[in-house]
């Protein structure tokens, strides 16, 4: 009876993997819309040994990139379908399983494929216990390729930063930038000045859609207005229960709501923890991990005032700014007034996308984000979405430069003014975003 009850057992595990892995009776590889500049950096990775480890917020796209990946593994590498095992962790028909990666493999290994090399695609793995030792233990076999995709910052901290240095590359994955927004929209823009000026006004036009809608992918291919705010606020409350409320077991729930509220309606505006903690009584500790879930979840960012100084970064107030524009505002929908706002967000996550880590600085005047180059000279950027920017921009990035003297540009973004003025690059936004600078 105990064998009879573990091949049922056994079987179930197989019946869930089969229906995952279509390719394995020569079924269709369903895929969205290529995001060449993550499937070639996958790829590439790949060939090293290395695991990849793929991160970013929740339906930013991350599922369907695995699902090309799988693809072109079989259309362009020639790899055997059945050598590709792919495993949604989040699938409830797992959650019972004792040892579900163990369980899983011994299944995979035993009725689909035991040739040596494989690879192994899990998806959302850190609902896991202790994933970490087992893909150390895999990788060390060096007979799997292993890519892995996770909702969570955390995915590239802790144990798996510890037990495996020097052994995993990083993909961040974002929602769409403004160049796979036009694509997505049927508008491929092309480097020819004549093209490019050609699609200006459409591309102004798609502009401020995406500054209301935001890159989430599904919702941009959603023509139903309507629907695209269903999808979002979908997607907002998903995130704060699954990969806050439950993944950090948070028991004061009203209190996170609100603060949570507060910062998405409060965008790229200053705040500090003092004026939090009377505004919630909540203790220090408490508002810190609060945030800090906000940001482990990727929907929430913290930006630091730009000094050499770590007192003086510690001692000033940050500003707040959020992962998607859509998601802000169907949290806090108020577009007309906070267009500004929303075009200075999507500088800053731009940046994030560049690579960079953005700070701000305020003397007399402001400057909304220093850079950091690779050589260590610094670039500050204002962004004013009119072509008719106050004096107070030009002179924040004035100032700053004076101060500091290894500012090696000055930008002010626009809607569509560009000159340069007094050493400050007038650039806008739209070509800027296409630039890639």
């Amino acid at each position: 009876m105990l064998d009879y009850t573990l091949t049922e057992y056994m079987a179930g595990i197989l019946d869930i993997l089969t229906q995952m892995n279509p390719w394995w009776r020569g079924g269709v590889v369903e895929a969205g819309i290529p995001r060449e500049k993550y499937l070639s950096r996958i790829m590439d990775y790949l060939k090293t040994g290395e695991i990849v480890a793929v991160n970013g917020v929740r339906r930013s796209g991350k599922t369907t990139l695995l699902y090309l990946i799988i693809r072109r593994l079989i259309t362009d590498e020639g790899i055997a379908p059945r050598r590709i095992l792919f495993v949604n962790f989040d699938e409830p028909g797992l959650a019972t399983l004792e040892d579900p990666l163990g369980q899983i493999l011994d299944v995979y290994r035993k009725d689909v494929c035991s040739d040596e090399e494989v690879y192994l695609v899990f998806d959302e793995v850190q609902v896991i216990a202790g994933w970490e030792r087992h893909l150390k233990s895999l990788h060390d076999r060096k007979t799997y390729r292993l890519i892995i995709s996770g909702s969570s910052s955390s995915l590239l901290e802790g144990n798996l930063s510890t037990l495996l240095s020097g052994r995993y590359l990083s993909v961040p994955v974002f929602p769409l930038d403004f160049r796979e927004y036009l694509g997505f929209n049927n508008l491929d823009v092309s480097p020819d000045p004549v093209s490019l000026s050609g699609d200006r006004y459409r591309i102004l036009t798609m502009l401020r859609d995406y500054l209301r809608d935001g890159g989430f992918p599904r919702v941009v291919l959603e023509k139903s207005e309507a629907l695209r705010q269903e999808y979002l606020k979908a997607y907002y409350d998903s995130i704060v229960y699954r990969d806050i409320i439950l993944a950090h077991q948070v028991r004061n729930v009203r209190t996170l709501k609100d603060l949570l509220y507060y910062l998405f309606s409060n965008l790229a505006n200053l705040f500090t923890y003092r004026n939090l903690q009377a505004l919630f009584k909540i203790d220090f500790a408490t508002l810190k991990e609060f945030i800090g879930y906000a940001a482990d979840a990727r929907i929430l960012f913290e930006v630091p005032y730009f000094s050499y100084s770590l007192k003086a970064r510690a001692r000033n107030p940050r500003k707040i700014y959020c992962i998607d524009n859509g998601l802000r505002n169907a949290v806090s929908f108020r577009f007309s007034e906070d267009e500004g706002r929303l075009a200075e967000n999507l500088v800053f996550v731009e940046l994030m996308m560049r690579g960079y880590e953005p700070y701000y600085w305020a003397g007399q005047n402001e400057v909304d984000f220093v850079i950091r180059n690779p050589d260590n000279s610094l670039t500050a950027i204002n962004v004013t979405y009119t072509d008719a920017p106050d004096m107070r921009e030009a002179k924040g990035l004035q100032e700053f430069s004076e101060k500091f003297p290894t500012v090696k540009e000055c930008i002010l973004l626009t809607k569509d003014l560009e000159k340069t003025d007094n050493g400050i690059r007038c650039v806008p936004l739209w070509k800027w975003l296409l630039a890639g600078e």
